[in-house]
């Protein structure tokens, strides 16, 4: 499982013209989700998300999501398995299928919460616009450890 996680001072996602998840200053989290992933990476991937020492408090910039109750807006990105490693054209072989995937973003999604933090998503397979504003800009690439 990954995630790319930006620290935003706004964040939205819209389906169709519509809003479906917005967020004043917080984190955007785009989650990927590959074929041998399971609840475990979720929960993982959650945990490591909301104790980030990446949000400002004050003058400090060493809050949690969880220590000053930020919100996040939690968009599925199958893209960041994109295998780009030849020719033009990217595989999308590595990311799982969407009934695979789907149950896990949202078993992050429940991880989130169940840290107390409050959750905003976009929708699952759909076309969506993004739209943030970077704080920092701060961007972290987090992979969930291999199981052994």
């Amino acid at each position: 499982m990954r995630a790319v996680v930006q620290r935003v001072s706004t964040a939205s996602v819209t389906v169709a013209g519509e809003i479906r998840g917005e967020i004043p200053a917080g984190l955007l989290v785009l989650v990927g989700v590959t074929h041998s992933d399971t609840d475990r990476e979720a929960r993982w991937l959650a945990g490591k998300i909301a104790g980030l020492r990446v949000l400002r408090d004050g003058d400090r910039d060493e809050a949690s999501a969880t220590s000053i109750g930020a919100p996040v807006l939690v968009v599925s990105q199958f893209t960041l398995y994109a295998d780009t490693g030849s020719g033009r054209r990217p595989s999308w072989q590595a990311a799982a299928p969407a009934d695979y995937a789907e149950p896990l973003v949202e078993a992050v999604c429940a991880g989130l919460r169940a840290l107390g933090l409050p959750v905003a998503t976009g929708e699952f397979g759909a076309t969506m616009a993004v739209h943030s504003v970077n704080d920092g800009p701060l961007t972290i690439l987090l992979e969930a450890p291999s199981r052994r």
